[in-house]
């Protein structure tokens, strides 16, 4: 596959961001970095939508949220499913000029980074371009992202630390995207940064439905990428996504991935 393709890509994609949003934790997260009524918002990276509507409530009244993403089916998803006063979506590459759009209060880019890992800085450069004078921009993403576990099959655990090894190696994949955004606000002169770290992917006891369908996509997507990475099952990927199922609904593992989020304000 090309660096540059977007690694989820699938046919089920956009049922799996919109399983995997946890309204909850991203009100929390939102508020946390800085969000308030009144502000002019951009979800960059927003996918089908939802993300962009959650958006949009918190900044009720009078605030405005726009959704920007690169894919047009998931933009036109977001165009039919959420619709709403104060609420738009627009499809555009985010590496490209997104001055046309206008300043923003607050602007966040949230589990996109980890996409980019040889140009999430130029990425960030860009958008900050969109931040108003004395705006904030948060950046959040995972660390060690897909990497630990307790209680797996040590076949198992080697396969999947080699399938994000070549996810690293040749579709641009960053599992270790969090623990850098705190320096690229740093870098862009950023002030009043601030960060937090949140447990995500913390799973133990009997599984969600939500993270069974998610884990299971994202097992199947990028395993069909890396057919050449079952060696140790003479099976192939379908005796590997068989002991990876069967791992994830026993309620004895353990799985975890932080969440950081870094919040700055730009230099007025």
């Amino acid at each position: 596959m090309e660096s540059n393709d977007y690694l989820m890509e699938s046919e089920d994609e956009i049922s799996r961001l919109t399983a995997k949003t946890d309204g909850k934790a991203l009100e929390t997260q939102a508020r946390w970095a800085g969000v308030e009524p009144g502000m002019r918002v951009a979800d960059v990276g927003c996918g089908p939508g939802l993300t962009t509507a959650l958006l949009r409530d918190i900044v009720q009244p009078g605030g405005e949220a726009i959704g920007i993403d690169r894919s047009a089916a998931r933009i036109e998803h977001a165009r039919q499913h959420y619709k709403a006063e104060g609420m738009r979506f627009v499809c555009r590459d985010i590496s490209d000029s997104l001055l046309d759009l206008g300043q923003f209060d607050f602007v966040w880019i949230r589990f996109i980074l980890e996409y980019f890992r040889s140009n999430s800085i130029e990425i960030v450069k860009n958008i900050s371009s969109i931040v108003r004078p004395g705006g904030l921009l948060c950046l959040a993403d995972l660390d060690y992202n897909c990497l630990t576990y307790y209680g797996i099959p040590p076949r198992l655990e080697r396969t999947i630390h080699m399938a994000v090894r070549k996810s690293e190696e040749e579709a641009n994949f960053d599992p270790y995207a969090g623990r850098k955004l705190y320096s690229y606000l740093y870098d862009l002169q950023f002030q009043d940064i601030r960060v937090n770290l949140y447990p995500h992917h913390l799973i133990y006891g009997k599984a969600m439905e939500a993270d069974i369908f998610n884990w299971a996509k994202k097992i199947e997507v990028i395993s069909k990428k890396f057919e050449f990475l079952f060696g140790e099952y003479p099976g192939g990927h379908d005796e590997f996504r068989e002991e990876f199922n069967a791992y994830f609904r026993n309620t004895g593992r353990f799985i975890y991935t932080p969440l950081i989020i870094a919040s700055g304000r730009k230099p007025l």
